[in-house]
């Protein structure tokens, strides 16, 4: 019986060297407001809108690059809040959209011939296709770049996080990032925030629903 070769274990290369893992940071507001500003001054008006939107809405990025017209536009303006059905769980999400990101959009939107029912982030390679969301990973860690921070070491669950961070470091409240992210169980949230169990647990005893 012939003999298998084997690689000698000295020899193998660890699957994550060099990498970072681990959940990917939030962004801190001196981030995004820096980013804000490159993105103005760079007139990249699409991305512009993507970013705020994405720190806004607190959506996936599989959810993110779905979006259409419809879902923020209403109309001759953009809506003060709205609400998407997420692919992964099913159940729908509100979120607010805050006025620097109406201003992004209403800019976008205006930059183009857009019909309600149109993608609002269309590929710009493949026609009548949305972003994908590694061409949207990919802005994130050109965004991220442009100020200075470690593309490896954020990621697009970094934009998921940064607004539903700053709500539970300023209020505690647990049931109410729960809500944001669109999460079925508390304990999902908690693990997604990294908020350690006993501290949650007292939270949520804290919280009336």
């Amino acid at each position: 019986m012939p003999e298998i070769a084997t690689i000698p274990t000295s020899a193998r290369v660890p699957w994550n060297r060099g990498r970072i893992v681990g959940p990917k940071p939030p962004l801190k507001p001196k981030h995004i407001w820096a980013l804000r500003t490159r993105l103005q001054l760079a007139n990249l008006a699409r991305d512009l809108a993507l970013f705020n939107l994405a720190v806004d809405s607190k959506l996936r990025g599989c959810d993110l690059v779905r979006l259409r017209v419809s879902d923020v536009h209403l109309g001759d303006a953009v809506r003060l809040r709205t609400t998407v059905c997420q692919q992964k769980t099913g159940r729908a999400v509100p979120f607010e959209i805050t006025e620097p990101t109406r201003e992004a959009l209403a800019a976008w939107l205006t930059a183009r011939s857009v019909k309600a029912g149109d993608w609002l982030f269309p590929s710009r390679s493949r026609s009548g296709q949305h972003l994908t969301t590694r061409q949207y990973s990919r802005l994130v860690g050109r965004w991220v770049a442009l100020i200075g921070l470690d593309p490896s070491a954020f990621g697009t669950h970094s934009l998921r996080r940064t607004k539903v961070a700053l709500v539970y470091k300023r209020t505690g409240n647990i049931r109410a990032c729960q809500l944001l992210l669109g999460h079925t169980k508390l304990e999902s949230t908690v693990r997604y925030l990294g908020i350690e169990v006993d501290d949650a647990l007292i939270l949520s005893e804290q919280t009336e629903i």
